[in-house]
């Protein structure tokens, strides 16, 4: 069973630094695209940075120069480090990861999402 556990997340000053972790179990025969959405009080769950499986980047406007998204292939980890922290970055952050299962049968892709974590930043 592949599971993402997510790891870090919690209270920051505006203008401080966080870093999210994304560790990938269950051995899956591939992972993908890695992403970090994000979901803030009365919205609807966004895009905020994404990483393919060759390493090519793409990050929201509203994250895009202080937020860095990386990953390591070989630990099947990801990372989030987020600089310059704005209370418009409070929400809950979700780990994604676009996955590869063998079903029994043949290989079958997937989405998996870790369990969520909180990240609020004080004005």
């Amino acid at each position: 069973q592949v599971e993402l556990v997510q790891s870090g997340g919690g209270l920051a000053q505006a203008g401080g630094s966080m870093t999210l972790s994304c560790a990938i179990s269950g051995s899956p025969l591939r992972i993908n695209a890695i992403g970090w959405y994000r979901q803030g009080p009365g919205k609807q769950r966004e895009l905020a940075a994404r990483i393919s499986r060759t390493g090519d980047t793409n990050y929201a406007d509203s994250v895009k120069g202080r937020f860095t998204i990386s990953r390591d292939n070989a630990k099947s980890t990801a990372s989030l480090q987020m600089n310059r922290l704005k209370p418009e970055d409070t929400a809950v952050y979700y780990c994604n990861a676009e996955v590869l299962l063998w079903n029994g049968v043949r290989p079958e892709e997937s989405t998996r999402w870790g369990q969520g974590t909180q990240v609020t930043v004080s004005s």
